[in-house]
């Protein structure tokens, strides 16, 4: 690494950036915890956190600081008053907004981006690094988050507007980063080091520039609102594709909630494919790849050559369980406010410790023992939802109506009405499914140990069950809770493909 050069001077300050029936709840969702060997960070604001991946590889002052030009200014942090005081480490607010404007007609209609650009942060996080910079704490902020604005100057209509319940990424679309930095801080209570935003132009090009992104999915994955089509199995996503993927809302019931997931996910293997890549090698590819997509990156005045570099020291020094990241803890998944709809509420007092440990640069995960599961087993559908016939494939009399009464008192819809199956010999229970039903048929066979699932195409939403000679009991089983499981710290060693 090269002597450090003096701070080249702050650049002039640009012009911002003006930035189908949905799909049944009953689809697989996107697994959460496989394990694998190499960090995991999160979301959405890949570009600049990419930028700062190539930076880690001891690429010499000059030539990042050739960079810093090229990256846009904004002031989030004008005029701001009685903020919160600073604790340890540095906090990052990442910010994605919706840039469809800068987009090729050809490209809007082949991946669904049709419509005006709501000029709203698509997607938000805080990444908190430690004051050491051996750790990342990333936690994603829903953009649906019911809160107060400040007072404000509207920068749409130039009139005062006074304090005013609002859905969080409404904040930037009335008063741009300065008041998404406000009401954030006013949220959290931590007080924020720096703000960068990208916006889509910039996460496409950052795929294609490093030849497409590998993501993997045990489940297929199909959205018709973006597009998304994708089977089980390993997919390399070029920038587009990857656009598809990290925006879908409606491949499961969860909406936002999985769809940040996946978007912590794609980061994880972006940031790998980055530091894989012959990139880091070649300090001229290097700056031109980085150029080629900086174009659309805004930072604040403060964030320069030495901060690019200081963060990529961090991530350079990372093992896989430095990185660690979350959902702020939810209360409710749809409050009705009127005059804005359903929104989300945070649990105050869950999110008060998680942005407390923030301030006190304390990690997020805290590894015990698992303790051994006693209680009901946690599935993806709630078996209240899941309607189920049972038959009787052996020859024991009354076994239907047991198997019936069991799976109700579980809380399965039965028919109440066994009936007996054509072949007496089966051995081993069997749950017939159809393949659109596939969450159910699982949840289901949760509760039948040893069970086995064969798909029917075409046997629609009731589910049948054939008892075999094995049946010994039904387990309780429970859905998950899709908020909590958000809320769910996961380290860097936890991901999705191996």
């Amino acid at each position: 690494m090269s002597t450090k050069a003096p701070r080249p001077p702050a650049q002039p300050q640009r012009r911002p950036q003006q930035a189908a029936a949905p799909s049944r709840p009953d689809r697989a969702p996107y697994p959460r915890h496989v394990r694998r060997r190499r960090p995991r960070w999160a979301m959405r604001a890949v570009t600049t956190l990419s930028v700062v991946v190539l930076a880690s590889a001891g690429i010499g002052h000059a030539v990042v600081a050739s960079l810093d030009a090229d990256i846009a200014r904004v002031d989030p942090f004008k005029d701001m008053k009685n903020r919160p005081q600073a604790g340890h480490g540095m906090n990052v607010l990442l910010v994605g907004t919706d840039g469809r404007n800068r987009i090729s007609e050809q490209e809007r209609r082949r991946y669904r981006l049709g419509g005006q650009p709501c000029h709203c942060t698509d997607t938000m996080m805080i990444v908190h690094l430690s004051e050491d910079r051996g750790r990342a704490s990333v936690v994603s902020l829903p953009r649906d988050t019911y809160t107060e604005v400040p007072a404000h100057v509207d920068r749409n209509t130039g009139q005062l507007r006074g304090p005013h319940p609002v859905k969080l990424n409404a904040a930037y679309a009335e008063g741009g980063p300065n008041l998404t930095v406000r009401t954030v801080e006013n949220m959290t209570h931590l007080k924020i080091d720096h703000y960068l935003e990208v916006d889509f132009t910039t996460f496409m090009r950052t795929v294609d520039v490093l030849s497409g992104v590998q993501i993997c999915t045990t489940a297929p994955l199909k959205d018709s609102y973006t597009g998304l089509d994708l089977p089980a199995g390993h997919h390399t996503l070029t920038g587009g594709q990857a656009l598809q993927y990290v925006r879908s809302r409606h491949v499961d019931g969860a909406s936002d909630l999985s769809r940040m997931k996946r978007q912590q996910r794609f980061l994880a293997a972006l940031i790998e494919r980055a530091t894989s890549s012959q990139v880091l090698l070649n300090p001229m590819r290097f700056r031109d790849v980085t150029r080629a997509v900086l174009g659309s990156v805004r930072a604040d005045k403060g964030f320069h050559t030495d901060e690019l570099l200081d963060l990529g020291r961090a991530m350079r020094n990372f093992s896989p369980s430095s990185s660690e990241f979350t959902t702020v803890p939810l209360a409710q998944l749809a409050y009705v406010v009127k005059g804005l709809g359903s929104a989300v509420k945070w649990d105050q007092a869950r999110a008060d410790q998680l942005f407390g440990a923030l301030r006190e640069d304390r990690p997020l995960a805290v590894h015990r023992p698992r303790p051994r599961h006693t209680g009901p087993v946690t599935v993806e559908v709630a078996p209240q939802q899941i309607r189920v016939l049972v038959a009787n494939g052996t020859g024991t009399v009354g076994l239907g109506k047991r198997v019936d009464a069991a799976l109700a008192a579980a809380g399965f819809r039965t028919t109440r009405a066994p009936v007996d199956a054509k072949d007496h010999a089966l051995k081993r229970t069997v749950v017939l499914f159809d393949p659109r039903w596939d969450r159910s048929a699982r949840s289901l066979a949760a509760a039948l140990p040893g069970s086995e699932l064969r798909a029917v195409p075409g046997q629609g939403a009731m589910l049948k069950v054939i008892a075999g000679t094995d049946f010994r009991q039904v387990r309780k089983v429970r859905a998950e809770d899709p908020a909590q499981a958000a809320s769910a710290v996961v380290t860097g060693d936890e991901v999705v493909c191996s």
